[in-house]
């Protein structure tokens, strides 16, 4: 096999060893995607103002939904993929990636087609101020003429991961990034672009780390594609769709809740809006190292169930409870005690910084219940189960809008907090039901409650 060390095999070793010899590059790497994030939003409201970040981030719920959506498909592919890997079903794990490319080709054409038709009246549907509604339709024509590049990457880097590589996705962002930092400078303070420049930036970006991941796969012998992996085969393809559909359709419904969220928000003026998108990035960076060991747990689950290895999954969901566990206690720390400091790194408006500063104390406190809805929400994935994500995705679209509908009018910009504690929380506890329901058919009886949170 050539390229021997980029792919891992997680049936067999020490399952802290490899959890974490696995999520250590893939924590980097997606740090490095939420700085690079980051970066855009402190360059474009330092350099151009808080209604050019507003108009930056009232993108966010509509991107997400369009790459949520690819996303989620990829991410359900690279489960059989991994399992394939697992069960050292090398044939069809060739004829698994030959589909998900075709897959991916369809899903690029047609999502591009439909965001460049649907902006302007998504973005009316969700009330943008007419402040920011031509740097919002500028920023997003720019995005998501470039949703390619974004989705070569999901792709390329899902398969990456299925297989146990997670030092490749690492090497990409890092060379992404800082060439993203350049070019977001180069742009907007030399050019003077505006927030064009910002998302022309982000998508040279994905371009080159796209490519790093397509030339490492190309390397790895036992998936070297040839001409009849690519013959149609319906039954690959519905294998793929059952299992990646829900998945997508699991992260367009949270996006759909996260818009109606915006909805309210913007409904409230440019000031909501800029505070809003201030929160949800650092309830992103911050949530990330979590939601990574998710993506870890994800891989793990995946090859172990293909190997038909139940007990390694649950010592591997011990390992990412703990780690997640880690995580909050740390970054949720961080959001509780220096709301003020956060909110002023990235905004100039006292009003906007005052809503910042009573928003982040009670998500960080309450980040304990959407760490571990990463984790256990993953397991059930990884085991082949993508419709109880899919169903804890409507739970958690429903609890938002409930909340934020009933409790805008009376407790006003905290009420987007209390959303998402609502959401985090019900979707958390569907998961966790399903994750021992699943293990109480695979695990003898009496031992899969008892085990699963045995010495946590």
């Amino acid at each position: 096999m050539k390229s021997k060390s980029t792919v891992s095999d997680f049936t067999k070793g020490s399952p802290t060893r490899l959890i974490l010899k696995f999520f250590w590059p893939l924590l980097m790497t997606s740090m490095l995607q939420q700085l690079y994030n980051f970066v855009d939003t402190l360059i474009v409201g330092k350099g151009l103002g808080d209604n050019a970040l507003a108009a930056v981030g009232n993108m966010g719920s509509l991107f997400f939904l369009i790459i949520g959506f690819s996303l989620g498909l990829s991410n359900g592919f690279g489960i059989l993929i991994a399992q394939s890997f697992g069960a050292k079903q090398y044939d069809r794990l060739r004829r698994n990636i030959a589909s998900t490319i075709q897959l991916a080709l369809a899903l690029t054409i047609l999502l591009t087609l439909l965001s460049q038709l649907l902006l302007p009246s998504a973005l009316r549907l969700l009330r943008t101020d007419e402040v920011i509604m031509d740097d919002s339709l500028r920023y997003g024509r720019v995005i998501f003429a470039g949703l390619f590049s974004a989705i070569a990457y999901n792709v390329s880097s899902g398969m990456l991961r299925s297989l146990g590589d997670s030092k490749t996705p690492l090497k990409a962002i890092l060379v992404s990034s800082v060439l993203n930092l350049g070019l977001d400078s180069f742009f907007i303070f030399i050019l003077h672009t505006g927030v064009e420049g910002a998302a022309i930036a982000t998508v040279i970006s994905q371009i080159i780390s796209s490519l790093i991941c397509i030339r490492q796969l190309v390397k790895i012998e036992i998936i070297r594609l040839h001409r009849e992996d690519f013959r149609n085969e319906k039954s690959l393809y519905f294998g793929l769709l059952k299992n990646g559909l829900p998945m997508a359709f699991m992260n367009s419904i949270t996006a759909i809740g996260c818009m109606v969220v915006q909805f309210f928000v913007n409904g409230y003026g440019v000031v909501y809006t800029s505070a809003y998108s201030v929160c949800s990035k650092y309830n992103n960076l911050y949530m990330n190292p979590a939601f990574t060991v998710g993506n870890a747990m994800s891989a793990y689950t995946s090859q172990n169930f293909g190997a038909k290895e139940y007990e390694r999954i649950r010592e591997g969901l011990r390992v990412c409870l703990r780690v997640a566990l880690v995580s909050y206690l740390l970054l949720g720390s961080i959001m509780v005690f220096f709301p003020h400091q956060l909110a002023t790194f990235l905004l100039e408006g006292e009003s906007s910084i005052r809503l910042v500063e009573a928003y982040l104390p009670l998500t960080g406190m309450m980040m304990i219940f959407v760490d571990f809805l990463f984790v256990f929400r993953s397991a059930v994935q990884g085991m082949g189960f993508p419709f109880v994500p899919m169903c804890s995705g409507i739970l958690e679209m429903v609890l938002r809008i409930l909340t934020i509908a009933f409790f805008m009018g009376t407790i006003g910009f905290q009420a987007t907090a209390w959303a998402e504690v609502a959401a985090w929380s019900g979707a958390m506890l569907m998961n966790l039901a399903a994750y021992h329901r699943v293990m109480s058919m695979h695990l003898p009886k009496k031992a899969a409650l008892r085990q699963s949170y045995a010495r946590l």
